[in-house]
C-alpha cells in the first residue's frame, strides 16, 4: 500500500510501504479521507513523534470502509462505514485499528465529511467535560476561534448552554466565525483577552473554563480576572511555553492549571469518550445543532500544501485530505 513518509529533509512523500498486520480484535480499514491536525504539523517537524508501535507516517483521524476483520470485534463487519481515532497512521491507504476506536458516520455525513470528527470531537469532549467539568451557566474561553478544534468545541459548549467568548486575530477572521455563535469574539489585533476578561468578571461573568491552544505570557496576564475554581487546560503552546504569573491568584482563586493531550490517554480513556460522543454527542451532529467547518477537502498528494495552509493561518475549519 502507499502512505505519506516523512523524509529527512521534512518532506512528505506519498510511496509504497508495507501492508498492515492485523492482531487480534483489530480492523483493517480502507480509507477515504484523513483529517488534518496541529499534532501532525509538529509530527512532521520533528517535535511530536508517534507513540512506540505506531506507524511513521501522520494522521490522527480517518474515515473509511472495514476491509477485514480479525478476530472478536464486536458488531463490527466487513463493509462498514467507518469514522475512527487513530495514535498515528491515518496518511495512508489502509489503517489497521483497534475495533473500540471506531465510531459510526452519523446520519447525514458523507464517508468523507465523517473524516472531520474523531480527533476534534474527542478531543473537546475530553477537555469539555472530563478534564473542564464543563456546566450549563459557565463562562468558557476557547482561543484560536477559527481553528478546525474550535470549528466543533464552540458549538458544542453551546448546545450544552455555556457562554462562549473566543479569541481571532483580526476582524476579517471574526467575520468568518459567526457562524459559529460565540457570544464574545476577541480581535487580539486592537484587543487584549485579559481586559476582555476583567470586564466580564466586573459585569458578573467571571471565567470558569479555558481551553487554551495559544499558551504564551496571556495565560498569566488573565489569571486575576477568571472565577474561583477556574479550570485553565493547556492543549499546545503556539504563542510560547513561558509565561510571568503570580502564584498568588492560583492560590487564592483555587485555580486548577492542566496539561492535556488525547494521544497520551490510554486505549481504555479514548474508547470511554468514543462511546460518550456516539451516545451523547451524534444525536446534536446529525440534528445539525453541533456541526464541524470543514474548510477545505484536498488530495492526499496535496499534503505539504495543506500543512503549509495550516501553518500560515489561513484556515478557518478543517481540512481533509482525501485518499480513496
Amino acid at each position: 500500500m502507499k502512505a505519506t513518509i516523512i523524509t529527512e529533509d521534512k518532506r512528505m512523500i506519498w510511496t509504497d510501504v508495507p501492508d498492515p498486520i492485523l492482531s487480534d480484535g483489530e480492523v483493517l480499514v480502507e480509507v477515504h479521507a484523513a483529517g488534518l491536525n496541529r499534532a501532525d504539523v509538529l509530527q512532521v517537524a520533528g517535535l511530536y513523534p508517534p507513540p512506540p508501535g505506531i506507524p511513521e507516517w501522520p494522521g490522527l483521524e480517518l474515515s473509511g470502509v472495514i476491509a477485514e476483520i480479525n478476530g472478536d470485534c464486536g458488531n463490527w463487519k466487513v463493509g462498514d462505514e467507518i469514522c475512527a481515532l487513530l495514535s498515528g497512521g491515518a496518511y495512508a491507504q489502509y489503517a489497521k485499528i483497534h475495533h473500540t476506536m471506531l465510531m459510526p458516520i452519523p446520519k447525514g455525513f458523507s464517508v468523507v465529511e465523517a473524516a472531520s470528527l474523531p480527533e476534534a470531537y474527542a478531543t473537546a469532549y475530553l477537555n469539555l467535560f472530563i478534564e473542564g467539568g464543563a456546566k450549563s451557566g459557565q463562562t468558557f474561553l476557547m482561543n484560536a476561534g477559527a481553528s478546525g478544534l474550535a470549528s466543533v468545541i464552540i458549538p458544542m459548549a453551546k448546545a450544552f448552554g455555556l457562554r462562549v467568548i473566543t479569541t481571532v486575530l483580526s476582524a476579517e477572521i471574526a467575520e468568518s466565525i459567526k457562524h459559529l455563535k460565540a457570544d464574545i469574539v476577541v480581535d487580539t489585533s486592537t484587543q487584549n483577552i485579559a481586559d476582555v476578561l476583567k470586564e466580564q468578571e466586573a459585569l458578573g461573568h467571571p471565567l470558569n473554563l479555558a481551553i487554551d491552544c495559544l499558551g504564551g505570557e496571556k495565560v498569566g496576564e488573565c489569571f486575576p480576572y477568571v472565577a474561583y475554581g477556574c479550570r485553565w487546560i493547556i492543549i499546545a503552546t503556539l504563542a510560547g511555553q513561558q509565561t510571568p504569573t503570580d502564584l498568588a491568584n492560583l492560590l487564592t482563586r483555587n485555580i486548577r492549571l492542566i496539561g492535556s493531550t488525547l494521544r497520551s490517554k490510554s486505549d481504555e480513556v479514548k474508547a470511554h469518550i468514543l462511546s460518550s460522543l456516539v451516545k451523547e454527542l451524534w444525536p446534536k451532529v446529525e440534528s445539525g445543532e453541533v456541526l464541524p467547518t470543514i474548510w477545505k477537502i484536498m488530495p492526499i498528494i496535496e499534503v505539504e500544501k495543506a500543512h503549509e495552509m495550516m501553518i500560515n493561518g489561513e484556515t478557518v475549519g478543517k481540512i481533509l485530505l482525501t485518499v480513496k
